[in-house]
């Protein structure tokens, strides 16, 4: 049996890592709005679903501001490198769905 000032701070500690997925959540949300408003103007002006060199960029800063957050950068690689898959996943649907005349049997796919 754990002790009342034991079973208090565990309780503090699960609050605040619920409130912090929450809070990545929706940042997560927000990031993909964002990105999926790039995707409808790349898709609008014919550019390429991917940017290596941004994010090349992304994943160099990324690993900058985990040495910094004391994180693993491998760990903060592996998931910036997870959410540019799902964002180029995002803007290719984006412009096949642009891509397709009015009218046609294809379905329409969200970001």
């Amino acid at each position: 049996m754990l002790a009342p000032e034991i079973k208090e701070e565990l309780a503090g500690y699960r609050q605040s890592i619920d409130n912090i997925d929450a809070a990545l959540v929706h940042m997560l949300a927000e990031r993909f709005r964002c990105t999926k408003a790039v995707g409808v103007l790349k898709a609008k002006h014919k550019l390429p679903p991917a940017d290596p060199a941004r994010e090349e960029y992304q994943i160099e800063r990324l690993r900058h501001l985990a040495k910094d957050a004391n994180l693993d950068p491998d760990f903060a690689e592996k998931f910036l490198n997870f959410i540019i898959k799902e964002v180029i996943r995002h803007h290719e649907a984006i412009a096949a769905d642009r891509s397709q005349p009015a009218g046609s049997a294809g379905t329409t796919r969200s970001a």
